[in-house]
């Protein structure tokens, strides 16, 4: 009879302690702050932070990944400057990277350019963008430097692209159009 007791004893015990259990919520924590983390406002006052502010600065004369700064400036006088520019890519990888300049170029221009410079993209067909002019236009004077320009800072109704492409590929595209321009002179 004793050991009945004990025995009942134990199962009433293991059922009060069951019966509080929550399984959406663990019992016990032993670091809560793993569990339940503290969340901060981008730009509001944290005050463990240096000035207090969540959102800091990049430090002085830091440049982001995949971005090199263009030194000429975005003017008629750095336009002529871009003209005598020459594409800084290895020479020993032409072939790559006119492969990746193609790629890059059927995404981003061949819709207003066309897929062979010529100027009669899909838009221009359309009409929804007039005045794109061929890449054989002798008065254009168009040099790999001139086009690195023109995608980086853009010109007339086209915009930069400088957002959508890292400086590498950029010069990639503009040896493609370099390459798309003797296409058609021939």
């Amino acid at each position: 009879m004793n050991s009945f007791k004990k025995l009942a004893l134990i199962f009433g015990v293991a059922i009060v302690a069951t019966s509080c259990q929550d399984d959406s919520v663990p019992n016990y924590q032993y670091m809560p702050n793993m569990y339940e983390s503290v969340g901060y406002e981008a730009y509001s006052e944290a005050d463990f932070l240096p000035n207090q502010s969540e959102a800091l600065l990049p430090p002085a004369n830091t440049i982001n990944r995949g971005w090199l700064p263009y030194e000429i400036e975005n003017s008629p006088e750095g336009k002529e400057l871009a003209r005598l520019q020459s594409s800084p890519l290895d020479s020993m990888n032409v072939e790559t990277n006119l492969a990746k300049g193609g790629q890059l170029y059927t995404i981003y221009c061949a819709i207003c350019h066309g897929d062979k410079g010529d100027g009669q993209g899909t838009l221009v067909k359309r009409e929804k963008i007039l005045g794109v002019p061929s890449y054989a236009d002798p008065v254009r004077n168009l040099t790999v430097g001139s086009a690195y320009y023109t995608i980086h800072y853009g010109l007339n109704s086209m915009g930069s692209y400088a957002s959508q492409m890292n400086t590498e590929e950029m010069w990639q595209v503009s040896e493609y159009v370099m390459k798309l321009k003797q296409d058609l002179t021939k």
